[in-house]
Parts: C-alpha cells; sequence; structure tokens
C-alpha cells in the first residue's frame, strides 16, 4: 500500500478508539426485518432509530408488489435512465408523484443523495447563489459544493440572517433558497410561510427537501409546502422513498420546464443506474397506502405526542422537536456513545449523533417514532432510557444521583 495513503488512513484513531473502549454504535447488524422490534445478536431490541416513520417497510402488500414487479421486469435495469433504463413503472411512479405533492411533473433518482447533488449542481450557474440552512442535509452541502454558484449558510430557522444575507445580493441574480422541510436531527420544522415571504421580496426561488417531511405532515402526507397551503410558492420539492415509502430512491417536483432541464443537466440522474424494479415498485405500493390510509399518520401523530410529552415529563432535554424525531440532549461524545451501548444491551436501539455531525456541546440521541409502535413499547423504551441516563446523570433536566 502506498506509504503516504497508509499514513493518512492510519492517522483517524476514532473509531479505533472507539472500539478498545467498547462503545462503537455503528454498522450494528439487525438480524430481521425492520420493524418495532428487531433481532440483534439473537436478542430483541426494541426499534426507535428507524426513519420507517409509517411502519410500512414489513407490509405484506408492499413485499408482494415487490416480488411481482421482479417476477415481470427482473433484479435491475442494466443501465442509466438517460439510455436504457426507464421502465413504465418508472413513469407511472413520476406521474403519481407529482400529483401528490402538486406539481407538474417529477423526476426519480436511485437515491435521495443523488437527488440533491444532481439537483443543486446542475440548477445554478457562476452568477448565481444558493442560500443554505446551516443545519441542510450533508447532500444538499455537498450539492452545493458540485455546483459553480457561491453558498451562502444562514443560521437555523433564523429569517433576520436569511433576510440580512438576501438583502446583500444583486437584485438580477439566480438565487435559490434550500432548506429541509423537518431536519434530520434536530426534528424542527422549517419556517416556510416566513421564507416565503422573504423569497418574494427578494425574487428568490425555493427548493424544499421533503425526506423527512413526506407521509408525515401535509394533506395526507404530502409534505411541508402542503402542511403550509404553501405548495404554489415552493418551487421544488425533494423527497425520498427511505423513509415514509418504505423502499430505496428519491425524487424531485418542479415544472415541467424545471423537470425537462433536470433530464437533461443533471449528472447524478445522467450517469448512474436507475432504480431497480423492486426498489420502483416498492415506492409505488407505499405511496398507494400512504394516499389511501390516512390512519397510518394519525397513529404516527399520536405516538409522537404520547412519547413527547412522556419524556418532557421524565424530565428530558428534548429541544424545539416538532415531529417524530425527537432528539434527546447529551452534550458529551463519550457519553452519548456510551448510553446508545446501555440502552442497546437494555433493549433499546436508538441512533447517537456526535461532532462533527453537532457541535460538541449539542450531541444527541435520535429518538424516532413509527406509526406501528404501541404505547406499551414507548412505555418500556422510555422508562429503560431513564434508568440509564441516572445510570450515567446525564441529559435530563431533573436527575440527581
Amino acid at each position: 500500500m502506498n506509504q503516504k495513503l497508509f499514513d493518512k488512513v492510519s492517522a483517524y484513531q476514532d473509531a479505533v478508539k472507539a472500539r478498545a473502549a467498547g462503545i462503537y454504535p455503528y454498522f450494528r447488524p439487525i438480524n430481521s426485518a425492520q420493524d418495532t422490534e428487531v433481532i440483534i445478536n439473537g436478542k430483541r431490541v426494541l426499534m426507535f432509530g428507524s426513519n420507517s416513520y409509517l411502519g410500512l417497510t414489513n407490509d405484506p402488500r408492499i413485499k408482494e408488489a415487490t416480488k411481482a414487479a421482479i417476477d415481470k421486469y427482473g433484479s435491475g435495469c442494466a443501465g442509466s435512465r438517460f439510455l436504457n433504463g426507464t421502465l413504465d413503472i418508472h413513469i407511472q411512479l413520476e406521474k403519481e408523484l407529482a400529483a401528490f405533492v402538486g406539481k407538474d411533473e417529477a423526476i426519480i433518482f436511485s437515491t435521495g443523495f443523488q437527488v440533491n447533488l444532481g439537483v443543486i449542481s446542475s440548477l445554478l450557474g457562476r452568477n448565481d447563489y444558493l442560500l443554505l440552512d446551516e443545519y441542510d442535509h450533508a447532500s444538499i452541502i455537498d450539492g452545493s459544493r458540485l455546483s459553480f454558484a457561491r453558498s451562502i449558510k444562514y443560521r437555523h430557522n433564523n429569517m433576520q440572517d436569511l433576510e440580512q444575507k438576501l438583502s446583500n445580493l444583486p437584485v438580477e441574480s439566480l438565487k435559490l433558497i434550500v432548506t429541509d422541510g423537518i431536519f434530520s436531527m434536530e426534528g424542527d420544522l422549517v419556517k416556510l410561510p416566513e421564507i416565503t415571504a422573504l423569497a418574494k421580496k427578494y425574487n428568490a426561488a425555493i427548493m424544499v427537501d421533503d425526506a423527512h417531511s413526506l407521509g408525515v405532515i401535509g394533506e395526507s402526507g404530502a409534505g411541508a409546502a402542503s402542511h403550509f397551503g404553501l405548495t404554489d410558492d415552493v418551487d421544488l420539492i425533494m423527497g425520498t422513498f427511505s423513509k415514509s415509502l418504505a423502499s430505496l430512491g428519491g425524487f424531485i417536483a418542479a415544472s415541467a420546464p424545471t423537470i425537462d432541464y433536470l433530464k437533461h443537466h443533471a449528472r447524478s440522474l445522467i450517469f448512474s443506474a436507475s432504480m431497480t424494479p423492486a426498489a420502483t415498485a416498492s415506492a409505488l405500493a407505499a405511496l398507494n397506502i400512504v394516499r389511501n390510509e390516512p390512519e397510518h399518520i394519525e397513529r404516527l401523530w399520536a405516538n409522537t405526542r404520547y412519547a413527547t410529552n412522556l419524556l418532557q415529563e421524565e424530565g428530558f432535554d428534548i429541544g424545539p422537536s416538532e415531529s417524530p424525531i425527537i432528539p434527546i440532549y447529551i452534550r458529551d461524545n463519550m457519553k452519548t456513545f456510551q448510553i446508545t451501548k446501555m440502552l442497546q444491551e437494555s433493549g433499546v436501539f436508538v441512533n447517537p449523533v456526535v461532532s462533527p455531525a453537532v457541535p460538541s456541546n449539542d450531541t444527541l440521541i435520535r429518538f424516532s417514532l413509527m406509526a406501528s409502535h404501541t404505547f406499551a413499547q414507548i412505555d418500556e423504551a422510555i422508562d429503560k432510557m431513564s434508568k440509564v441516563f441516572k445510570a450515567v446523570n446525564a441529559g435530563q433536566i431533573n436527575v440527581t444521583v
């Protein structure tokens, strides 16, 4: 191995140290379906670290649709959408997604990450400007790095800072504000009414990443723009299939000319293999369930209210969450890893979020709800969390040891 390369990779010791301390929390193999309970090392564990907000990943109707697609189309498309990789079910899914979120057309990509890479990098040029919430998803940040446009971050959900940034830009320039609909770690909602007002004032376009909003908020789960009644004021709506839609992939919905432009300029679409038939059929089946069975979203929000109230009663520091994503702040990297391990050992799976993903004084565990959770499962998880947090004296407002 090249010595310089070896020296560089060997200098990374964070994971090595965490493994040595027995608290490494990543790449944990699950031996069962993604459900409210999973099997890890032969042991039952409550799953509160999933993005399957509607609990559809193990729905038998989706699994049957997936199997049928494999029988009809095979296992893959062997090419990009641009060339030989477009199936009729790709087009069907795009039409149904566009109608669902209230836009003219949509185009699907193989992953949500690729959507943001391709859209953001191709839409704007050297004389244009991207305005990004500082807590935007990493795929948005990476898309901005591939763009020739100038990227400007504004403080999280801070409309005064956004306006100050907009007011300094040339009036005639193309400006695109890109924001999450529900922020993936903090669980709070975008201030979309204020953003649309500023966009009109300063002649800016808006793109909303609904990865964590689709199937969660809005009419029938149509996302943040629908939730605020501002669909016509948002230029681009992005979403993923790996969360509420129980599959893998992503899409962007917008005006017909915008989608046509992206079809011929988004490199992560043109030069990537298309979504598999199985993943496409899964997303289609899940979308049909979301549109026609509102009880899933109703149960999700009942669980969210129940868990939020219980966590607050127990004195946990959950920040400004307004969604099924509930951050429980610990504000210490090593304690976050330690608590994650102790919780898994006691039968609760949660996700640790530490620096540099968040500032070191904002480290947290991400507790996320599914529609399919029962109140009894929520009770059990929070009871175990209270015991673990008290044992390490971390992350609760009212804890004493």
